[in-house]
């Protein structure tokens, strides 16, 4: 069984068993017609995360015989051993399959996706290169791949295909003045929708991803692929002309709403959660309690968090999970801070901790400030609360453990 999907990030979802293609994929015949007629196909972005980002695929029309196929570099086996695991890790290969574009579309018709469609003009010579080049690439031991959400995946393995093909016939035509953007604010673009998706993207991915992308990195995401493949113009057989022929929409749905602030969004519960610990911390202080176990809760969660930061970062494949600098607050000694709360909180040990935590969080704060890495701005009142903490604890944890053996 296979599953379709442009973009997945770098953890385990279910969502992908709602990608799968509605039929069974067809063999690629070596057709000797001379005729085609190929087209990039865009689809706008799904509600759910694994759709978020829109996806591309091909469109590869034999006029002679009426064939009409869909190449899609976005599948994936769901039957590879250790599916998950190696998703997790990103040693999971990606794959090119071929269906018909009639079941391609069903879905997006099925899940009200627009779809829109960019006829090339490209010459028979230039079209027949292109159909050969993915004949070739359809061969059982070319199709398989490792996918890379920035670097490999549908998006840039089509732009890749057309700057082979094509070679120094094609020019993109990059704007001059577009504005520069980094990756993360690239995705940022998609992910406002779904608060809590964002939180957990920027969570993952490190610092990597706040270099600015060139323009034909942007090409990852479909829609600025399909910008690129309007303003791009060919040379050969004939006057230099737009890459794009025509234009058709073959779905058109309302776009979906943005939600932004709400009851549930994270900007929300972490302020509530901030302004509650506060509100508890001043009692604590008026009548000389720690309530350590509102802290082993708290850096319970925070050394979890940081465990799989850590994962991520050494023990996967991922490239944008590196240099990620959440750890400076969400540190896995907290799990030892959090035992030790509860366990033995006059221990030495326990405000060396306290101090380490203040210091390293001091330093996230400075990381986002000067621009090292971008944080989630939810997490802000985290920080706060993690620094009010720190220092109550700091400050009062002999005087007031010793008021509490003698109550």
């Amino acid at each position: 069984m296979k599953g379709s999907s442009c973009f997945t990030l770098p953890k385990p979802v279910l969502f992908f068993g709602l990608a799968l293609f509605f039929g069974v994929v067809v063999a690629v015949p070596d057709s000797p017609a001379q005729q085609y007629q190929i087209s990039l196909l865009t689809c706008d972005p799904g509600e759910e995360l694994y759709s978020t980002f829109g996806h591309s695929a091909i469109r590869v029309r034999e006029l002679d015989s009426g064939q009409d196929l869909v190449f899609n570099y976005g599948t994936f086996d769901f039957n590879t051993s250790f599916f998950y695991l190696k998703f997790i890790r990103r040693t999971l290969d990606y794959q090119l399959s071929v269906t018909t574009t009639e079941n391609f579309l069903y879905e997006y018709n099925y899940f009200k996706r627009s779809v829109r469609e960019q006829e090339l003009a490209l010459s028979e010579a230039q079209a027949r290169a292109v159909v050969a080049f993915l004949q070739e690439n359809y061969r059982p031991e070319n199709r398989k791949y490792r996918y890379d959400f920035f670097f490999d995946n549908c998006s840039t393995r089509i732009r890749d295909l057309f700057e082979a093909v094509l070679g120094p016939s094609l020019t993109w035509n990059h704007p001059g003045t577009a504005p520069s953007k980094s990756f993360r604010n690239m995705i940022d673009e998609y992910v406002y929708p779904l608060p809590w998706s964002d939180l957990g993207i920027d969570l993952a991915l490190g610092a990597v991803i706040d270099r600015a992308a060139d323009e034909g990195e942007k090409m990852f995401l479909p829609d600025y692929l399909e910008a690129a493949f309007n303003r791009a113009t060919i040379i050969g057989d004939g006057p230099e002309r737009g890459l794009v022929g025509e234009t058709k929409t073959l779905y058109d749905f309302p776009e979906r709403a943005a939600s932004g602030w709400d009851l549930s969004s994270p900007y929300l519960v972490f302020w509530i959660l901030a302004v509650t610990v506060g509100g508890i911390t001043f009692v604590g202080f008026k009548k000389k309690r720690l309530y350590a176990g509102l802290d082993a809760g708290i850096f319970t969660l925070l050394g979890l968090l940081g465990l799989l930061l850590v994962f991520l970062w050494f023990f996967t494949e991922h490239s944008q999970t590196k240099n990620n600098w959440n750890l400076f607050w969400a540190f896995p000694l907290h799990l030892a801070l959090a035992w030790l709360l509860v366990k033995n909180p006059l221990s030495s040990m326990v405000k060396k901790l306290l101090l380490g935590a203040m210091i390293l969080t001091d330093l996230g704060l400075v990381v986002w400030i000067l621009g090292f890495q971008s944080f989630h701005p939810s997490i802000l009142p985290l920080l706060l609360l993690v620094l009010l903490r720190t220092n109550f604890l700091y400050y009062n944890l002999n005087a007031f453990s010793n008021l509490d053996k003698r109550r």
